[in-house]
């Protein structure tokens, strides 16, 4: 049984590989990431087994067969009018201004907002460096919104998925459960769902628990504004990198029963699960925890 259970986010398809392998592998991946946030905090502790509760293969399109969407259409211009509409709201939401003229939020100019986004948080860098956050951002938002949807627009898919990430949980007993980006989502709900599992410790890392477009398809929905924490869960830790545009708001504590709130600076890898368990504060969240 292993001491950690992890829970990945977005772009972690494996093509080609069967889920138990690509959950092997990924979790091998995170092994020497928190290994080295670890050692940044100089942790005597071994790195916990870790195991990873993959469900990246039952996310897939609409259309049976098909693997999830490749990185050549991840552009704001492959979205649909409602995934405009919702995006435009993530980056209001994210401090990004509308153009006052605008009528219509489903018609902002996207590219334009987010590059105002960059440049108020990162600063005056050159035009190629600019050109590739922002780039690199647009894949994460439309990757996300895509993923969002598989998700949430098939009770039976969620289901699925929550039973996967519940098996796991159940068959390792973990002391400590992280999960990452949309997986924050899909831990919080599956805990939810099956109060029976326990966990000492939840670490939540780059989480979209707040973005608008998540909260309003939560299950449990919030009641009088707040969501509720797990029954089986002792402690939660959130962290959120402040340039981290999935975090959106960052402070969890602000609408669920977060223990410990933090925010911290990764630089431009802001968003990927590696960078966070790289960070000391993870592994400084994990290991007192530990048996």
């Amino acid at each position: 049984m292993a001491s950690v259970v992890l829970v990945h986010g977005i772009f972690n398809y494996v093509r080609g590989m069967p889920p138990a392998k690509a959950a092997a592998v990924k979790a091998d991946d995170c092994r020497a990431k928190l290994a080295e946030g670890m050692a940044k905090a100089r942790l005597a502790a071994d790195v916990p087994e870790l195991v990873m509760a993959y469900y990246a293969d039952l996310l897939r399109p609409d259309v049976p067969g098909e693997t999830q969407s490749s990185s050549a259409d991840l552009s704001f211009e492959n979205l649909t009018a409602s995934q405009r509409e919702l995006a435009a709201e993530w980056l209001v939401q994210a401090g990004a201004p509308v153009p006052g003229e605008l009528q219509n939020v489903a018609l902002a100019p996207l590219r334009q907002m987010l590059g105002w986004l960059v440049d108020d948080r990162i600063g005056r860098v050159g035009q190629r460096v600019r050109e590739q956050t922002v780039r690199r951002l647009e894949r994460v938002m439309v990757a996300l919104l895509r993923e969002v949807e598989a998700y949430t627009s098939w009770p039976e898919r969620r289901a699925l998925v929550r039973e996967r990430v519940a098996e796991t949980i159940r068959r390792e007993c973990p002391q400590v459960v992280v999960a990452h980006s949309l997986g924050s989502v899909v831990a919080y709900e599956t805990l939810h769902a099956h109060p029976e599992l326990t966990a000492a410790q939840f670490v939540t890392l780059g989480s979209p628990l707040r973005l608008p477009s998540l909260v309003r398809r939560l299950e449990p929905g919030l009641r009088g504004g707040r969501g509720a924490k797990p029954a089986g869960v002792g402690h939660w830790t959130n962290f959120a990198d402040a340039g981290d545009l999935v975090a959106i708001p960052p402070k969890l504590s602000e609408v669920f029963p977060v223990d410990q709130d933090e925010t911290f600076d990764n630089g431009l890898g802001f968003h990927g699960f590696g960078g966070y368990l790289a960070n000391g504060l993870t592994g400084l969240a994990i290991v007192p925890y530990l048996s």
